[in-house]
């Protein structure tokens, strides 16, 4: 008798009172209508929520044995979560979910099939999302510089992703600090199928993944998926040097003619405020590459579990 496939679903949880059952509720629907020859564990990461998301999750736990509860000490990231329920993971593929109800879970047979074909990593792709026009405009933005950098990433980005188990741990060794989740997963290289859907609009609660969140994420992304920055740095300093050498050339043979092509101080202070502003801007780019080095360095643990409930 051919051994059932053991499907691991883990879902980072912040501040997700109200929505935490409902995803339960649909894992289970989905895999005793459309997947009853498959065995599921469903882990839950709480990290660090404020609100009645623990007790939520402990009645979830209480009432079903395939789920475990992970509860961190404090609030580590969304990547943390994603992390170390990555790490708990025991089935043969592992998928990704947010707890906000926003990605359709009806998708999971489709990915399965997909995986069953040979697609080592199956992602969900958002081509369109119903979120407001800001958070659209910034998706449509950062994901275009980041696919500069990395052409392969879907427009629109993932997180809603299946892993074959190879995968998994692949990408469960790579140990570093600061880590680009979308980024790190492309880069192993496994067959990769897509599955496009439109990312839906959120019901309960609402979303605790802030502007400074996604930007702090934006900056990890481009710093780890490339030298985009360093080489643009670069370029900026020979285009700037050009200048300044056909500027001090015009400059040379304006004294030899007897006149100056400028006058006043406003076209001096014009370029040290120009090249001044590109000099901190590089000095942060460089002061960001330094910190994450200190951090490697120290090798701190991403998280901390406080209780584990299975």
């Amino acid at each position: 008798m051919e051994k059932p496939v053991k499907v691991s679903v883990v879902v980072a949880v912040y501040n997700n009172h109200g929505a935490l059952s409902i995803t339960h509720q649909q894992v289970q629907s989905v895999f005793a209508t459309a997947l009853p020859d498959h065995i599921y564990e469903l882990i839950f990461v709480n990290d660090g929520s404020r609100d009645a998301s623990l007790d939520e999750l402990l009645l979830i736990h209480a009432k079903d044995p395939q789920v475990k509860v992970l509860n961190f000490t404090r609030n580590f990231g969304q990547m943390a979560a994603m992390l170390a329920g990555f790490a708990e993971a025991t089935g043969d593929v592992v998928i990704n979910v947010s707890a906000d109800l926003q990605d359709p879970l009806s998708l999971i047979p489709e990915m399965l099939q997909s995986w069953a074909a040979g697609g080592e990593i199956v992602i969900c792709h958002r081509t369109e999302r119903e979120d407001s026009a800001s958070a659209k405009l910034f998706s449509r933005l950062a994901y275009g510089i980041l696919r500069i950098a990395q052409p392969n990433m879907p427009e629109g980005g993932f997180d809603y992703v299946l892993m074959d188990r190879k995968v998994m741990d692949v990408f469960n060794s790579i140990d570093v600090r600061h880590r680009y989740f979308q980024g790190d997963l492309l880069w192993t290289g496994y067959r990769t199928t897509l599955i496009p859907y439109v990312r839906q609009e959120r019901t309960i609660g609402k979303s605790q993944y802030s502007f400074a969140k996604k930007l702090k994420n934006f900056i990890d992304a481009v710093l780890d998926v490339s030298y985009l920055p360093i080489r643009l740095m670069s370029l900026a300093g020979v285009i700037t040097a050009a200048l300044g050498l056909v500027y001090a050339v015009t400059i040379v043979l304006a004294w030899f003619a007897g006149n100056s092509p400028f006058q006043g101080w406003a076209p001096i202070m014009i370029l040290i405020l120009i090249i001044g502003g590109m000099i901190m801007v590089m000095l942060g780019v460089i002061g960001e590459y330094v910190w994450r080095i200190n951090e490697e360095v120290r090798k701190r643990p991403n998280f901390v579990i406080r209780d584990r409930f299975e």
